[in-house]
């Protein structure tokens, strides 16, 4: 068994008095997270923060918060897609670590509230995350972003969203993405790994509420070997943008991420792969008890892109 950081413990030991949520149908959940206090954390300062709603499919929008930071500009554009199953989640619970990415890696992040199972079952949350990438690629520039520079990542089922989205950049011949950051992102829709196992029950997502997220978001089990739901089972990953991968090391999900890594550099992609020491699932949009892993993590990601606007800069 992994070893626990001692916050990752208290966490957990609060998370775990919550009643399942396998138990329970998505709409209680939903309101049972809505009446949850907001943890109050120190939220960094910007040069600007704004909502706006944009077109995707079918005549409908959705929000999509833009953080701004201190500077001249132009700066870099980086897209960022929250986790929750498919089922949860939001712009506000990944909110604390969008500006602190947008501040540590001098980016304009873009974060995406996109549409949620089992209301918009897959393909739709994917076909909102490509919309928002084409949305910034086109209105960009009028917010101070450098559309040659675009980054895409996010968290959970966030990180899955955000590779999808750049194999569907290439089939498309879409907009050209320079990078991707998947945190402990689900690329695999089987959950039939060892850290599966190891890490069923009780340490942030449990095996049980995996399959719930899943059932919620598929429409039938042939979706699973979809390379838009599970890009782990893609045929070709060649052609993707360089990609940092990061996994907690106490996670059904962690062996499933570095697996991808692996797929990725197999098919001659640049990757970065790091394990956060005795962290758990979520760990990242937990600002007020994970505060200085958080800023581990984006340290982490800045330094990855950092590299890789030098080498665009020598090129």
């Amino acid at each position: 068994m992994a070893s626990l950081d001692p916050q990752a413990e208290k966490y957990l030991q609060a998370f775990n008095q919550l009643p399942p949520i396998h138990t329970m149908d998505h709409e209680s959940v939903r309101e049972m997270l809505s009446k949850a206090p907001r943890p109050a954390v120190k939220l960094e300062p910007l040069s600007k923060v704004e909502d706006f709603m944009i077109p995707v499919s079918q005549d409908e929008t959705i929000k999509c918060r833009v953080y701004i930071p201190e500077g001249k500009g132009p700066f870099p554009l980086f897209i960022y897609y929250h986790g929750g199953g498919w089922v949860l989640g939001d712009i506000e619970s990944t909110d604390a670590s969008c500006r602190m990415i947008a501040n540590r890696t001098e980016s304009i992040v873009v974060s995406v509230n996109y549409r949620l199972s089992p209301e918009y079952k897959f393909p739709t949350p994917v076909e909102d995350a490509y919309s928002a990438l084409q949305w910034v690629f086109e209105k960009g520039t009028s917010f101070n972003g450098e559309v040659s520079r675009l980054v895409v990542g996010g968290d959970s089922v966030g990180g899955n969203l955000a590779t999808v989205v750049t194999m569907m950049a290439r089939n498309k011949k879409g907009p050209n993405i320079t990078a991707q950051v998947l945190i402990y992102p689900a690329t695999n829709l089987e959950f039939n790994t060892e850290s599966h196992l190891a890490f069923a029950k009780g340490f942030g997502l449990d095996r049980e509420q995996l399959i719930w997220f899943r059932d919620h978001y598929l429409r039938n089990n042939e979706d699973r070997c979809n390379e838009y739901a599970s890009p782990l089972v893609a045929q070709d990953l060649s052609g993707l943008p360089p990609a940092i991968v990061i996994t907690a090391e106490n996670d059904v999900l962690r062996d499933e991420g570095m697996a991808y890594a692996e797929r990725l550099k197999d098919f001659g992609v640049q990757v970065e792969y790091e394990c956060e020491t005795g962290m758990v699932h979520g760990f990242f949009v937990q600002m007020d008890i994970f505060s200085k892993n958080i800023e581990l993590t984006v340290s982490r990601i800045e330094k990855f892109l950092s590299s890789l606007k030098y080498t665009i800069e020598i090129d």
